[in-house]
């Protein structure tokens, strides 16, 4: 079950292992499909012309319902859609505690997806994955909302599920709309949190939006911390001048700085950037959590490489996150970024720098839609509940607030209590409150 390209004449095709009680007070399996790479009819494949890609899925179930010997599927199925794009799901442990899991537990059986291209299903992890880098960027074309989601309702197939039911976190909300506007028929129930794309609406106009929201987030944060003001600007000042450096040496420029901002968009986050710019600017410690508080990191690379495309509900991106830039961002370099990637961030780091003919080839790409209006509008034998996040700088209130209302069965639920990462530091609450609203125990 080894998750590397292969070809079958049967895929798609699953291989799944016994329920397994390793992880304390769970049952789990793990599945493995063989799926095709490429089902847009582009013809594209790996380097050795094989035409197919492993992906894996971690099944999870309570080890107990109150009987002595539980049935694992006793519960209905619910898929967890991770956030991102390019990052795999989250490994259970219940010794840590198992927090968000835990709630969604209390209701279904979980799968938790590790999206093609990440983690055990077929790592897309190097620019040469595809040979080269057009042939790499044309894999990356296949990594998007619309195949993920074809690779799910295989994955329903193949497990002989009629219907099931969907958890979308950020980009695991837009699979959810893409689900909703190409399978609805096998859904039961929605769940998306801060993650409602922008159907039918601009990149430019996405970026235009969380720019502003960083720029009133900046602020908000040196009106807390009046003197972290100068301490930004010190540092981006240092890193123009090559001065500011990482673990290794390396140079860390004034763009990969700015995107610190991307701690604000969280529960906390105010409290970790300014605790992580009290410390020394040439302290070791800054140095080591400055690179792993950065937004945009090589631990993830598709996150960086294929994050605009996401975005795109056809048309072409053309860095749209540089394009669109505020004139106040190039005035004062203490205005902070978020999820707002750009060439010169990929090239100013040295593993991400090998991408970068990559990411370009994926900015002159015309993409075609993800999302049918007159599909979602039809959608409204299937309920669900999404919490909008008011103050999220990373999916604007205004174009999620107009995705939901295409969806006739999708209740939402706006609130400033929780920021972009409500689900997980809400500890489950945030679910909680979505199944009640979704099944009609409280109305809003």
């Amino acid at each position: 079950m080894t998750p590397t390209p292969t070809d079958s004449s049967s895929c798609p095709r699953l291989a799944s292992s016994p329920w397994s009680t390793a992880t304390a007070g769970l049952l789990t399996r793990e599945h493995h499909l063989t799926v095709p790479l490429d089902r847009s009819g582009a013809g594209d494949t790996w380097p050795d012309g094989s035409t197919t890609l492993t992906v894996y899925a971690r099944e999870v179930t309570r080890a107990g319902h109150g009987v002595t010997a539980p049935d694992p599927l006793a519960r209905p199925a619910l898929v967890f859609l991770q956030g991102g794009p390019g990052c795999e799901s989250p490994r259970p442990s219940a010794d840590a505690g198992l927090g968000w899991l835990g709630a969604v537990l209390e209701h279904y059986r979980v799968i938790l997806l590790d999206q093609r291209g990440t983690g055990r299903s077929t790592p897309i992890d190097h620019p040469g994955a595809g040979g080269d880098d057009a042939g790499t960027a044309r894999l990356l074309t296949h990594m998007r909302a619309d195949e993920i989601v074809e690779d799910c309702e295989d994955l329903r197939r193949a497990l002989g599920i009629e219907r099931w039911s969907l958890l979308g976190q950020s980009f695991g909300g837009f699979c959810c709309v893409r689900y909703l506007s190409a399978h609805a028929d096998s859904l039961e129930r929605v769940h998306v949190t801060g993650g409602l794309p922008a159907v039918g609406r601009p990149i430019d106009e996405v970026y235009t939006l969380t720019y502003e929201a960083m720029r009133l987030r900046s602020e908000e944060y040196y009106a807390r911390y009046p003197g972290d003001r100068d301490r930004v600007a010190a540092l981006v000042e240092a890193s123009a001048r090559g001065e500011l450096r990482d673990p290794h040496g390396v140079s860390v420029g004034p763009q990969r700085v700015r995107s610190l901002g991307s701690l604000l968009g969280a529960s906390g986050g105010m409290d970790a950037l300014h605790h992580l710019l009290e410390r020394d600017p040439g302290s070791w410690a800054l140095r080591c959590d400055l690179v792993d508080s950065l937004a945009f990191t090589p631990r993830n690379p598709l996150y960086a490489v294929i994050h605009e495309s996401c975005w795109a509900d056809g048309g072409s991106t053309a860095w749209a996150a540089e394009r669109v830039r505020p004139a106040a961002f190039d005035a004062d370099p203490t205005l902070l970024t978020g999820e707002h990637i750009t060439p010169r961030m990929i090239e100013d780091d040295p593993l991400l720098r090998p991408w970068l003919a990559v990411a370009e080839a994926l900015a002159d790409t015309v993409w075609p839609r993800l999302y049918d209006e007159q599909a979602l509008g039809a959608a409204a034998g299937v309920s669900g509940a999404a919490a909008v996040y008011a103050r999220d700088v990373y999916v604007p209130l205004e174009t999620s607030l107009a995705t939901a209302a295409l969806v006739p069965g999708l209740r939402t639920w706006v609130t400033s209590e929780y920021e972009h990462n409500g689900s997980r530091a809400s500890g489950g609450e945030v679910f909680r409150r979505l199944v009640a609203l979704a099944g009609g125990t409280v109305l809003r």
